[in-house]
């Protein structure tokens, strides 16, 4: 499959997979993982995915395993629900699609390794995975879920990462930096649907009309690949997500810049309220922080600045 972009820009081998691996889940797309799709040449600094794997070496923790419930000591078994499909260095899937990277599939499964639990991965979208979890579909949910204190009300949360809000555009933009959502107004914005950046500009879009301005509009994408597709074809003007997400686009795609990080938040596995999983996934992970498979699995995927000194299990939202 071809994308056309606005002044023949091309996407890189690295989403161009992105978008083939999407496809092929309804029978659309096929090559090799590594190959562009649809003649896509490689562009940008680096687009090989990262292949390290840094989770092999990782042994179970006989203590953080004792702190898993009886029941799952017994089964050896936990259900996650993954959201996978959207852009590095998250959760996405290689060009077979079937083969989910990433950075959370990277601690989910080094934590699975320290716990002696297998995890049974099934993909879902972003926005159905928290009220899953009420169910009692999913044990735990991945999808680099903010830790916000909105969520806390009916989730829990282990933290592992640190990462929030930025935003990107197209290096023809004029806007610089992005520190009120006022100076949104009047322009169209693509961001994730059932995230917190969703929210975040649904809940001050009357910034804009109390100052006797055009609101800006919010087009929300379930595919991340298509929030790239609607920045680069000229249908959005700025993109608000993640910002490791933000940068590693930023670094491997032609025509984008990255302004600025806008509100930091923890970053967390996500439980039912009440859990009694949180324990043993918080000493899973400061055991990884303290053998080092931590530092390296940030550095395979180029996020080190992410990094946390100790897990938390639902802490305060951070507030800047």
């Amino acid at each position: 499959m071809r994308t056309t972009l606005t002044n023949h820009r091309r996407i890189p081998a690295a989403f161009a997979l992105i978008t083939a691996a999407t496809l092929a889940l309804t029978g659309c797309g096929s090559g090799d993982p590594g190959a562009s799709a649809g003649g896509a040449q490689p562009a940008g600094k680096s687009d090989k995915i990262p292949t390290t794997d840094v989770v092999k070496q990782v042994h179970k923790d006989e203590a953080a395993a004792k702190l898993l419930p009886a029941g799952v000591r017994a089964s050896g078994k936990l259900t996650v629900g993954s959201a996978i499909g959207g852009t590095p260095p998250g959760a996405f899937y290689l060009e077979d699609g079937r083969t989910a990277v990433g950075q959370d599939i990277d601690f989910a499964d080094a934590v699975a390794k320290v716990l002696g639990v297998k995890l049974k991965r099934e993909a879902a979208s972003f926005e159905a995975i928290l009220p899953a979890l009420g169910s009692g579909k999913y044990d735990l949910g991945t999808g680099n879920f903010g830790v916000t204190d909105e969520r806390r009300k009916t989730i829990d949360f282990v933290t592992y990462i640190n990462d929030g809000q930025g935003f990107a555009v197209r290096k023809d933009s004029d806007l610089k930096k992005v520190t009120d959502l006022r100076q949104l107004c009047g322009l169209n914005v693509a961001t994730g649907a059932g995230t917190t950046f969703e929210a975040t500009l649904e809940e001050n879009k009357h910034l804009c009309t109390d100052a006797g301005k055009a609101a800006y509009s919010v087009k929300t994408y379930a595919d991340q690949s298509a929030i790239w597709s609607s920045l680069q074809q000229g249908r959005s003007d700025v993109v608000m997500s993640t910002i490791n997400g933000l940068r590693y686009a930023v670094d491997h795609q032609e025509g984008l810049k990255f302004l600025n990080e806008f509100h930091r938040l923890d970053v967390g596995f996500a439980f039912k309220k009440g859990t009694k999983l949180a324990p043993a996934f918080q000493a899973a992970v400061n055991k990884l922080i303290a053998d080092g498979t931590y530092d390296r699995i940030l550095k395979k995927w180029g996020t080190s600045e992410s990094a946390i000194d100790k897990s938390q299990i639902s802490p305060p939202e951070i507030k800047d």
